[in-house]
């Protein structure tokens, strides 16, 4: 963690330093650089199957599982390979450090498993930090610009690998038809949760998923690598579904977060809420 809040730091002091016209350009070839990754795994989705999701697809998942999706009102609904989010929300760099506002947008994929996140952090007008964040291929790959010009963090590798699949598991409660797929397996532990894994690349990921009486996701905990000192060490992260609305004509979780869970107490550092969602875009 402390690596990556140095990296975001740096992308705060040098987005202010390289001035208005750089992080123009800047903006432009990130957003090239972004598009070319979306229609990569917008391509390389395999189409689902025709029709409409049925009760009958449902019967084998387990009973917190099923209430989830037929609270999102997916029964009777096209099958969905692929979906965009657009997502407004804040993030912070350490516990008491301030929030600073975030605009992101992202794309994901049932088949095979991935996505694409483009967000940006401001300080005033200026987008003075920008991160693509993503997982194709088996590949994790985090990608941070200071306006969009000046690399400051360049992240990869196995652990990168783990969270980002990690990250895709615990938001395909954006992306419903997922929990339908080939890679995924689920394990009753009681009436409100259930151990999910996903299988992907030769990589396996699990964590807890949590759910109320009415059906809601509540809250997803796992084991995800942490940069700590340099290095990277397996912590208890989770993503906590805060409110509920209607989305791409599906009931799903509108403001979410995601926080560490630290010796000192729980370090909360992304809050984001949802503004649209479109199912089976077509390429950006």
């Amino acid at each position: 963690m402390k690596t990556l809040l140095r990296w975001i730091t740096g992308a705060v002091v040098v987005g202010l330093a390289v001035g208005s016209a750089s992080v123009t350009l800047g903006q432009r070839g990130m957003t090239r650089m972004v598009r070319r990754d979306v229609t990569a795994l917008l391509t390389r989705a395999e189409p689902v199957p025709a029709g409409v999701v049925t009760d009958t697809m449902l019967s084998d998942l387990p009973e917190p599982v099923r209430r989830y999706l037929a609270y999102s009102g997916i029964v009777g609904k096209p099958m969905a390979g692929t979906v965009h989010l657009k997502q407004t929300g804040r993030m912070r760099l350490s516990p008491g450090q301030p929030w600073m506002p975030l605009t992101a947008q992202q794309y994901f994929s049932v088949r095979p498993p991935g996505f694409v996140w483009d967000g940006t952090v401001r300080l005033g007008p200026l987008p003075v930090a920008r991160g693509r964040d993503m997982y194709l291929d088996g590949v994790g790959h985090m990608l941070i610009k200071a306006g969009g010009v000046v690399t400051v963090a360049d992240a990869g590798g196995p652990e990168m690998d783990q969270g980002a699949l990690m990250r895709y598991l615990s938001e395909l409660i954006w992306l419903p038809t997922g929990f339908l797929g080939e890679q995924i397996a689920f394990e009753s532990l009681d009436a409100q949760s259930v151990r999910v894994t996903l299988t992907d690349h030769g990589q396996r990921v699990s964590g807890t998923m949590h759910f109320d009486d009415e059906g809601r996701f509540t809250r997803f905990v796992a084991q995800r690598y942490r940069s700590v000192d340099g290095g990277q060490e397996l912590t208890t992260w989770s993503a906590e579904a805060l409110e509920y609305g209607e989305r791409g004509g599906l009931m799903l979780p509108v403001r979410a977060r995601a926080s560490w869970m630290l010796p000192d107490g729980d370090f909360s550092y992304i809050d984001l809420t949802v503004t649209e969602v479109v199912y089976d875009p077509i390429q950006p």
